[in-house]
């Protein structure tokens, strides 16, 4: 069962993280950085703001 469209996301994960879980969708890179910045926490294993150049 997938999470609702409305619920809020938790994580930040790249592509193919092992740790994303059942429960994901695909973002964009803009919508990534959007959620970053507004406190969306960045994956420890995958370290998306790593990949995308935010620096925390």
């Amino acid at each position: 069962m997938a999470a609702p469209a409305s619920a809020r996301p938790i994580k930040v994960h790249v592509g193919g993280c092992y740790a994303a879980g059942k429960r994901h969708r695909a973002i964009s890179r803009e919508q990534a950085l959007a959620a970053l910045a507004d406190g969306i926490r960045a994956c420890i294993h995958g370290r998306p703001d790593t990949e995308l150049g935010v620096l925390g």
